[in-house]
């Protein structure tokens, strides 16, 4: 799994005009990526990694000050673009087998405590953020 996460102070994902999913004031938002390979175990690895990864201010982590995770799956994170000017996406796993692994991150989240809101799998989705700092790190799992 990759997943690019930005410490934002707010930040909101809108379907069709509508807003689906938004966290106010500090917190993470969470872009993920699933490849072949992936599990539900990575998902679960993922999700603590998140809650625990010490990027808000004061390195402080989600789960030491309930801060809350925009969570929203991106398989353009397995874009390969190397060869060519038009990327190909044969490392990202099929929307059958990355969107149960997507809600398994957001239920591991939750089962830990945290506050998640989500976009919609497979959405044409409008994302909007405020980076702070700005801070962004990518994970591998």
């Amino acid at each position: 799994m990759r997943a690019v996460v930005q410490r934002v102070d707010g930040a909101s994902v809108v379907v069709d005009g509508a807003t689906v999913g938004a966290i106010e004031g500090e917190g993470l938002c969470v872009l993920v990526g699933v490849t072949h390979e992936d599990t539900k175990e990575k998902a679960a690895q993922l999700a603590r990694k998140l809650w625990s990864i010490r990027m808000l201010q004061d390195e402080k982590s989600c789960s030491d000050i309930d801060a809350p995770l925009l969570v929203i799956s991106q398989f353009t994170l397995y874009g390969d673009a190397r060869k060519g000017r038009r990327p190909t996406w044969n490392a990202a796993a099929p929307g059958e087998s990355a969107e149960p692994l997507v809600d398994e991150v957001v239920a591991q989240l939750r089962a830990l405590g945290a506050t998640v809101a989500t976009g919609r799998f497979g959405a044409k989705m409008r994302v909007s953020l405020t980076n702070d700092g700005p801070f962004t790190v990518l994970l591998e799992i």
